[in-house]
């Protein structure tokens, strides 16, 4: 049976040809097409009842709430119907920000919804800007983990971390996707900055901008690693000029004399982009060959092709989840300049927790400007392998095939399985947990983990967060730190 916000959204609309679902946005409302469709609208509208009682259990707690873009649709839905000050849904690297903010501003509490790296980040930001008597919870007791950041823990990562040692005048530029641990060892091993799908580029340039004969070991997101290889390998053919709007030290010249030093983990991904395969991009090519085409920085190759050659058109966005929210603003912004009725179409390169800032966004954006002849068409290139049967929700199915991996094995990517370890029932729990005064002990378990090992005889947390100091110091200064650069060159 469809929800009542289905039945009442497909009346009347306009159909849109294609294998894939889709997402209509317009002033009128979200308008699914297909049923994984229907389960990303399925709570664009959320119960206000809900809505109220979190209100007023977020301020009874004095609370604030940061979360990823991917988080559960139902959550993204009513975390964005609250009118409350301290909630703030990002890509990981504002997330930690966003709480330091909420601190200066007298939130006691900060509630991270993501995967367990991510409050990792939170406590180590909090802490070097002197809030560590902020508490800091993630929504379960058990890990909730990444595949990506488990890869960094492998022998094979801290085996090719030795190489970079041995190879010497290197610098390893991790994903953040990494625990704090991961971190912590990698520093220990070789110099070693944290980066962003956001600010990734900018930081490998810069490195080798700043220091002379370096290698760049890349890792551990293998796919991101090949795609900014493709990336540079584009620069390299671009006109200086053009070139140096990217970064003004380079050239041509520099360009291709990096891309042999930069080094790529073999073995690293993340089953959340593993999906968007070939025979996916052949349907996109296909079928949808003059829609906007859009890629997260971590998909196979395929897809950052596809999505890179549509940039270079004008017509696409790779990079990270704030990169493609943005290229889709600016789509409609351009169309709400011009006249007549216009239909813009994106494939979302990316997962699906993207489809609730992307519809919220732009629904009070045409409505803003009173545009009801413009329509964004999000196109979710999902195989129909990648949703499976549940009959105690309206819609009868949820994102993820049965076995509950997320994706499928056909091609198209659903949802992360460990970010939807995040939903309302839990926040709920939290917050009455906290509310109704459990002890710290019961507590302790919502807390991010605490390493106990030290590394050459400093903290874990010490080693660990110096990585992400080094890259916000590089966010402040658009340069290396002097210190991570003297590193570099004494080993």
């Amino acid at each position: 049976m469809r929800s009542a916000l289905t039945r009442r959204c497909v009346e009347g609309m306009r159909r849109y040809k294609g294998s894939f679902p889709s997402l209509v946005i317009n002033t009128k409302g979200y308008h699914p097409q297909g049923v994984f469709a229907e389960a990303q609208a399925e709570f664009l509208e959320p119960d206000r009842d809900t809505v109220s009682k979190l209100h007023s259990q977020l301020k009874a707690a004095n609370a604030g709430v940061v979360a990823h873009f991917y988080m559960d649709a139902e959550l993204q839905g009513v975390l964005g119907a609250v009118d409350y000050p301290h909630i703030f849904t990002s890509d990981s690297l504002a997330m930690a920000d966003a709480a330091v903010q909420m601190a200066e501003q007298g939130v006691d509490k900060i509630i991270v919804m993501g995967v367990d790296f991510m409050s990792e980040n939170v406590r180590a930001v909090l802490d070097y800007k002197g809030h560590t008597n902020v508490q800091v919870f993630r929504l379960s007791d058990s890990e909730i983990g990444c595949t990506l950041a488990a890869s960094a823990e492998s022998a094979g990562y801290k085996a090719w971390l030795n190489k970079a040692r041995k190879h010497g005048n290197s610098l390893h530029v991790v994903y953040i996707n990494t625990s704090l641990l991961t971190k912590a060892s990698a520093h220990d091993t070789v110099p070693t900055i944290t980066c962003t799908s956001s600010n990734v580029v900018r930081t490998i340039l810069q490195s080798f901008d700043q220091i002379p004969d370096l290698t760049v070991w890349y890792g551990p997101d293998t796919h991101m690693g090949h795609n900014l290889v493709s990336l540079f390998t584009a620069m390299s053919k671009m006109s200086n000029e053009d070139i140096q709007k990217i970064h003004p030290a380079h050239t041509q010249e520099t360009i291709k004399a990096l891309i042999p030093r930069l080094e790529v983990y073999p073995q690293g991904t993340c089953v959340v982009h593993e999906m968007f395969g070939d025979d996916v991009v052949k349907t996109l090519r296909n079928e949808y060959p003059d829609c906007n085409h859009t890629a997260h920085l971590e998909v196979p190759g395929e897809m950052f092709a596809l999505a890179s050659e549509a940039k270079l058109a004008g017509k696409g966005a790779v990079g990270s989840t704030s990169d493609i929210l943005n290229f889709i603003k600016s789509k409609i912004d351009h169309a709400i300049t011009q006249e007549g009725p216009q239909t813009i179409r994106v494939t979302l390169g990316t997962e699906a927790g993207m489809t609730t800032p992307i519809a919220k966004q732009i629904k009070a954006k045409l409505t803003e400007t009173g545009r009801d002849d413009i329509d964004l068409e999000v196109i979710f290139p999902v195989a129909s392998e990648a949703v499976a049967a549940d009959n105690t929700i309206g819609t009868g199915i949820v994102p993820g095939v049965a076995a509950g991996e997320g994706c499928s094995t056909a091609g198209g990517c659903a949802t992360c399985k460990f970010m939807k370890m995040n939903d309302m029932d839990g926040l709920m729990d939290l917050l009455k947990d906290i509310n109704s005064n459990k002890s710290p002990a019961f507590l302790k378990a919502y807390h991010p983990k605490k390493y106990n090992e030290t590394i050459s005889g400093r903290s874990t947390a010490d080693v660990g967060g110096e990585t992400i100091l080094h890259m916000r110091a590089f966010q402040a200064t658009s340069t290396l730190p002097d210190e991570l650069v003297q590193h570099v060159k004494s080993i």
